[in-house]
């Protein structure tokens, strides 16, 4: 079994789905919520990198400039 969402699969079940029916669609957007947690993942990680090459960049240009 994959990773589900318990309380969607509870809700889905309660509102009338089937039990497989809703393990299907509880794993599917389970598998949608880590996609993105990934993605912010590598979001923070770029951003990161942008503002130290950022930070390097102004420093050399700093020291060119007034060195």
């Amino acid at each position: 079994m994959a990773l589900q969402l318990g309380s969607l699969r509870d809700a889905l079940v309660d509102a009338g789905a089937t039990a497989e029916k809703a393990n299907k669609a509880a794993e599917e957007l389970a598998g949608y919520e880590n996609r993105l947690a990934s993605m912010d993942t590598r979001l923070s990680v770029l951003t990161w990198i942008a503002g130290t090459n950022l930070a390097a960049t102004v420093g050399v240009l700093f020291k060119l400039l007034h060195g």
